[in-house]
């Protein structure tokens, strides 16, 4: 086994932990920041595939701004939210355990005759991303400059939405 495929085993378990963390967790704020941890090893799963502006994208987008966006609206509606009490664990939650544990093993079974699976890693050569190419398709009318602000437009409706009920409003005034 190679320095790097030891590298990526090590990444992809704390990626799914923290995945399966963002699944079971009671807590909202412990959500966000188990969140935080898979985003983070998505962009380290990039840099090791040699993706080095997905990665960055991946800190720069979903960590630095999604994820703090989640975190601040969580941070400002933590009053308004009334823990019920209940548990939030489904009572046949081992049911889905199995089958989900059935359904990787036969991932895993499927995969095992396949050559492709055994080769090591090798070294990419070389790519220069264009990514001014990438940056004259953000502003570009035709192409991506909609949905890019439509998504900023989006993000600023829920930040204004979560400090509209964070606000204590008494007698009618805020």
């Amino acid at each position: 086994m190679t320095a790097m495929q030891i590298i990526f085993l090590i990444v992809a378990a704390v990626t799914l932990g923290g995945a399966l963390m963002i699944a079971t967790s009671r807590r909202m704020m412990h959500t966000v920041l188990w969140l935080v941890l898979t985003l983070m090893g998505v962009a380290v799963l990039f840099a090791l595939l040699q993706a080095n502006f997905f990665s960055v994208v991946q800190v720069l987008v979903y960590i630095g701004a999604i994820a703090i966006l989640i975190l601040f609206g969580v941070m400002l509606t933590r009053r308004s939210m009334v823990d019920a009490g209940e548990s939030l664990v489904h009572k046949n939650w081992w049911v889905v355990a199995v089958v989900i544990a059935l359904l990787f093993a036969a991932i895993v079974i499927s995969i095992q005759p396949w050559g492709a699976a055994h080769t090591p890693l090798v070294e990419l050569m070389e790519f220069k991303e264009p990514i001014s190419d990438l940056g004259e398709a953000l502003v570009d009318p035709a192409a991506y400059l909609i949905p890019f602000e439509v998504s900023s437009v989006l993000l600023l409706a829920v930040m204004v939405a979560a400090i509209y009920i964070a606000v204590d409003r008494k007698g009618g005034k805020s």
